[in-house]
């Protein structure tokens, strides 16, 4: 009688040497840095956050609110500053799917006050987009005109003040010397990239700050009654990039446009469109349970418009 050996199993188990604690260090360390990088893409050319500190936008964005921003529809830029800090960078943008619209709820990178050359901080604002290049923005009593027809009130507009008589000038209003309020506004045109401009001791003024920002210095002074770019004697100046005009929907608490002028176009960051968290802003962050606790659910995955 034939006697059959035991047969084998078809796999057999292999010896696995178990790994080092430097091994399961790399690993992690391979594992997170893989997660940073993805991070810091998604964040670059996708989809940035944004936290809201101020009221300019309430009841369509509140204090508290937490957004994502849209960069790659206007066109994702490189990183624009150190993390965490106002060094600026040198940055590049890549082509845009659409350019900015009237109604569109836009984070940019704020330049500064009306007569500031540069802003000391850099702050990223949140604002509706009211004017887009060539356009004429007017407002007769809190009623904003664009080209001469009224335009689309938003969802949540709000009024928390009577209206400023037309005719009283407040000195705080862009451009400075201009005899506006900001409920009886303009008629004023956004400039666009072309646009030739005259200049004179009458109304430099009104463009400084503008021409010093697009050549990234202070370059206009005023001798004996003439203008002066750079050194060289003006008459005009072309403009070397588009603007927008910007307003906040809480339309009496916003510092917006009608206080410090137009938003360049390569400032643009992107557009918002979702709450992503929502809580007490008055809330200390140290008192965190409290704070957790005041979270809005309501306003959570609530999309802006």
């Amino acid at each position: 009688m034939a006697l059959f050996k035991k047969d084998k199993p078809e796999l057999e188990k292999k010896n696995v040497k178990p790994r080092t604690p430097a091994q399961k260090f790399w690993e992690f360390f391979k594992n997170l840095l893989f997660a940073a990088i993805a991070a810091l893409i998604i964040k670059t050319f996708l989809i940035e956050t944004s936290r809201v500190p101020t009221g300019s936008m309430e009841s369509t964005i509140m204090v508290g609110d937490f957004l994502f921003v849209n960069k790659f529809i206007y066109g994702s830029s490189s990183p624009r500053n150190v993390p965490f800090t106002d060094i600026p960078l040198p940055y590049f943008q890549m082509p845009a799917l659409r350019e900015p619209k009237r109604g569109d709820i836009v984070v940019f990178e704020f330049e500064g006050e009306r007569d500031e050359f540069k802003s000391d901080k850099i702050m990223n604002y949140v604002k509706r987009c009211i004017g887009v290049p060539g356009d004429t923005v007017e407002i007769t009593s809190k009623v904003v005109s664009v080209n001469g027809k009224e335009i689309k009130r938003p969802p949540h507009i709000q009024y928390t003040q009577s209206t400023q008589p037309k005719g009283v000038p407040d000195f705080q209003i862009f451009p400075k010397g201009s005899p506006w309020n900001k409920d009886n506004y303009g008629p004023i045109i956004v400039p666009r990239k072309g646009d030739v401009i005259s200049l004179s001791v009458e109304n430099i003024e009104k463009w400084r700050t503008i021409i010093n920002r697009e050549n990234e210095k202070q370059v206009v002074t005023v001798e004996n009654d003439k203008v002066f770019i750079d050194g060289k004697q003006v008459n005009s100046y072309t403009l070397k990039k588009d603007y927008y005009f910007m307003m906040g929907d809480n339309r009496d608490e916003s510092w917006d446009s009608r206080f410090w002028g137009f938003v360049p176009r390569d400032k643009i960051v992107g557009e918002a469109f979702l709450i992503y968290w929502s809580w007490d802003p008055n809330i200390e962050f140290s008192d965190f349970f409290k704070l957790l606790g005041s979270t809005r659910l309501n306003r959570i995955a609530k999309f802006v418009n």
